[in-house]
């Protein structure tokens, strides 16, 4: 039976409609904070929809980058250098498994990968008790490198069960020939399997480096020294004891999640291939 265009039109209409009305709903609270950034304390006190006046300014982004106790950019910087190697180390050493997964025989394996999908499951609260005792036994309580083996290790079980499923959707030909060829296993891994998988390893990556980059809660534990505050240690902070200065602490949001956004944006073309279809056509 075939469908009247006038139906076509009113459906294509009804779904945009739809599909736009819950983007605004969706975007309304980030417009909020954002008006909140770019305007004068004085101005948005009443309710940032009011737009008369409307002063636009950055004072609030300088104010909350050179705050004088607890400025942004040094927790932006700390996240970063926490953020970076939580995302190298397990994506380098989870690939390597993954491969070994999807590609090798060995005894218990399919136990061994079903304890890995377990320990996806296990809350971080079970696990930060006993985490802190070792990183105090090892010296490492306090300090970027004990926080960074924790966001690594936590990574390690969602990536391995990420990358070998996505190791399992690649043809094996080419490997075969490589071999055939005299090529040993690491040679055909990082010389054909990783170019071919990088869709999935820039996936892996944006949601490992946007978890560690997110995370309060480890960090609140085991950084204890107001310095190494990263950045989402410091947001509360910005508030103030008596008086909660809204632009300070909307501007400093914003500078927090722009970074992860700016990831994103970069490596999109990547992330969509990987996530979406999982192709490996060129």
């Amino acid at each position: 039976m075939k469908v009247p265009p006038r139906y076509k039109i009113k459906s294509y209409l009804l779904s945009n409609l739809i599909a736009w009305t819950v983007a605004v709903i969706w975007l309304l609270p980030f417009i909020g904070v954002f008006m909140a950034s770019i305007r004068p304390y004085k101005e948005i006190v009443s309710g940032w929809w009011h737009i008369h006046p409307l002063t636009i300014t950055l004072e609030n982004y300088m104010k909350a980058f050179y705050h004088p106790m607890f400025p942004i950019s040094t927790g932006l910087k700390n996240s970063l250098i926490v953020a970076i190697p939580s995302t190298i180390i397990p994506i380098l050493t989870a690939s390597l498994a993954a491969y070994a997964f999807s590609r090798y025989s060995f005894p218990i394996k399919n136990y061994l990968f079903a304890f890995i999908v377990f320990l996806m499951a296990l809350p971080q609260q079970m696990t930060v008790v006993p985490l802190y005792f070792l990183l105090r036994d090892l010296k490492l309580l306090n300090t970027f490198t004990g926080i960074i083996l924790v966001h690594s290790a936590w990574g390690l079980a969602w990536i391995i069960f990420f990358m070998r499923n996505y190791f399992s959707m690649l043809p094996r030909d080419i490997e075969e020939a490589a071999k055939i060829d005299g090529a040993t296993d690491f040679q055909v891994f990082y010389k054909i399997v990783l170019p071919i998988a990088i869709p999935g390893i820039v996936s892996a990556a944006i949601l490992q480096f946007t978890w560690v980059w997110s995370d309060f809660f480890l960090a609140l534990v085991f950084l204890q020294d107001p310095s190494k505050y990263v950045a989402t240690q410091r947001l509360p902070l910005l508030r103030g004891q008596y008086f909660v200065d809204w632009g300070i602490l909307t501007a400093a949001s914003i500078m927090v999640m722009a970074v992860p956004l700016l990831v994103y944006a970069i490596f999109q073309k990547y992330y969509i291939a990987g996530m979406v279809g999982w192709s490996t056509e060129k």
